[in-house]
């Protein structure tokens, strides 16, 4: 489905950025260096794996290893995985932001989610729209539209993107249109 793909590209390169702005700021030099080693054994699924797992008890509340788990179970195609770390990260944002820990909670008035400079608002609402498009996948509909739904009501503008899934959420289950 090239529509699939491409939500899969966004969010991807999403997260690409996300972990540009957060590697460096207060993660041990040890996760980092484990980090490294787990994206230069990348074909080394077990080893990989490890190098993220141990990097993580290094520092387990760092958006780093967050994202690098939640990077290298997306691209293994762990979606299952990947969604419980994607609510991992929501809750991580939910403390930075001094946000309800429940993300249904969260109003437009909790933080400038729609200032695309104010780095932890946007860890917080790329984390929900990759929980939004995992649910998609997984195939559990409600949460992913209930999910979109808020990401469409914190970002009005819709700089996050999440039109772009609810397009593919509402076409679900039709035939694609051949390009």
């Amino acid at each position: 489905m090239m529509r699939d793909a491409a939500v899969q590209n966004g969010v991807a390169a999403e997260q690409d950025f996300l972990a540009s702005i957060v590697l460096g700021e207060g993660l041990p030099e040890e996760a980092e260096r484990l980090l490294h080693a787990a994206a230069l054994s990348y074909d080394q699924e077990d080893a990989a794996l490890r190098y993220l797992l141990e990097a993580r008890l290094l520092a387990p509340t760092h958006p780093a290893t967050l994202i690098g788990l939640y990077r290298f179970l997306f691209y293994k195609g762990r979606l299952a995985e990947c969604l419980s770390v994607a609510e991992t990260c929501l809750t991580r944002a939910a403390i930075d932001n001094a946000l309800p820990l429940d993300w249904r909670d969260v109003t437009p008035d909790h933080a400038a989610f729609g200032d695309f400079d104010a780095v932890l608002p946007r860890f917080f609402m790329f984390s929900l729209k990759g929980y939004a498009y995992l649910n998609m996948r997984l195939g559990d509909y409600d949460a992913s539209a209930q999910a979109i739904d808020k990401l469409l009501q914190l970002d009005p503008s819709d700089k996050i993107g999440a039109k772009v899934l609810l397009g593919v959420l509402e076409r679900r289950g039709q035939e694609e249109d051949v390009d």
